[in-house]
């Protein structure tokens, strides 16, 4: 779906469900409709007739929302426009993820920084309750002047981040060499903005600066293309199990020149021999 760029003008209501053996589900969202509230009273705010959101950070409380539906496999999209100025501190949180011990989880993290120095994009993928996969990227724009797209894809053959509709990381279904990979649990759509100080700018060196507060962080254009069966993707669209030669060369662009952290390269992190995904080229 293309989204317009025309500042917070509203956009139509479009929602279209195929009942169909695929039951795949294409919808526009709407927050009132699609998104609870869970913390933050009234730092969470949802207005432009449910086609804005925005949640706040002050000296108090941060502010979060979850989505109503939980999915399992699909494509979910939300353009984001993130805390400006001094961010440094504050973690902008948007995530897939489902509950207990042994959940599965598909991370987006923004952390803040000083005013001029970039934010860092993390991300990292739990499969029954354990992560340790992290890569960090640098974006090639400012995130804090306009909304961009974030989107994960979940297929039962891999996970793709995306920025913008350019791919950064892809994280495959590595089931056959012992990788559990997360195709079981649905997950429901997360997001919160909150004060981690202690370890998100420069390992905590930089501490929040309270009188910039509140920080806030704008949410729009949120569409979701999912389903709760795996059957439903049995469509060619959806079958499709590699980047196309264009979006091959877009992840590689990303990954040479904006990557900052591959925990696939952190010999010293796992002494006793990298991860079994990480010795494949195949999986990046």
């Amino acid at each position: 779906m293309a989204f317009s760029s025309n500042g917070f003008s509203m956009f139509v209501l479009v929602c279209l469900v195929v009942i169909s053996s695929l039951s795949v589900a294409s919808c526009a969202g709407n927050f009132y409709q699609d998104f609870d509230i869970t913390w933050g009273g009234n730092r969470a705010k949802i207005f432009k007739a449910g086609q804005l959101l925005s949640l706040s950070l002050d000296t108090v409380s941060g502010s979060g929302f979850q989505s109503k539906k939980e999915y399992l496999f699909g494509r979910i999209d939300m353009q984001l426009k993130l805390v400006a100025g001094n961010s440094a501190g504050t973690v902008t949180a948007y995530y897939l993820s489902s509950q207990g011990p042994t959940h599965d989880e598909i991370d987006f993290e923004f952390l803040g920084n000083l005013s001029g120095d970039p934010y860092i994009l993390h991300t990292n993928v739990f499969t029954q309750g354990k992560g340790n996969r992290e890569q960090q990227f640098y974006l090639w724009f400012d995130p804090t002047r306009n909304f961009h797209t974030y989107s994960i894809i979940w297929k039962p053959q891999h996970i793709i981040f995306l920025v913008d509709n350019t791919p950064i990381r892809v994280f495959k279904n590595a089931e056959s060499i012992g990788v559990p990979f997360p195709k079981s649990q649905p997950m429901k759509i997360y997001s919160s903005l909150w004060n981690a100080d202690d370890w998100a700018t420069r390992g905590g060196l930089v501490k929040t600066d309270w009188s910039k507060a509140p920080f806030t962080a704008y949410y729009r254009n949120f569409n979701v293309t999912a389903s709760t069966s795996t059957s439903a993707f049995s469509d060619s669209t959806w079958q499709t199990n590699e980047l196309d030669a264009p979006g091959r060369r877009r992840l590689r662009w990303v990954q040479k020149y904006f990557m900052i952290y591959n925990y696939c390269s952190d010999l010293k992190r796992f002494p006793g021999g990298l991860p079994p995904e990480c010795k494949r080229s195949r999986f990046l």
